[in-house]
């Protein structure tokens, strides 16, 4: 099982890095070109599109790649929430 674990999450891990490559730090530093959401609420739009999918849809073939980017998020939502932590006990 523990190699199971490990294969699933090195492909989530090569999933995030291939988005950070295509699209940069753009959950860090959105856009905003209409949404002006701040980083961390853009992240839960994100997963509410993504749940309200597998909501709608259910879990299946062509919603697994949902699951993956709903783990992503997830992943991200951390990164950006102990960002957060540190730079308030840096102030």
């Amino acid at each position: 099982m523990s190699d199971k674990i490990c294969a699933y999450t090195d492909s989530i891990k090569e999933l995030l890095l291939e988005k950070d490559k295509a699209y940069g730090s753009s959950f860090r530093q959105p856009l905003r070109v209409f949404s002006k959401a701040e980083p961390i609420d853009g992240l839960l739009v994100r997963l509410d599109d993504k749940l309200s999918r597998i909501k709608n849809g259910g879990i299946n073939s062509k919603t697994e790649d949902t699951v993956d980017d709903i783990i992503g998020y997830l992943i991200l939502l951390q990164i950006l929430l102990k960002d957060e932590k540190d730079e308030e006990t840096n102030i």
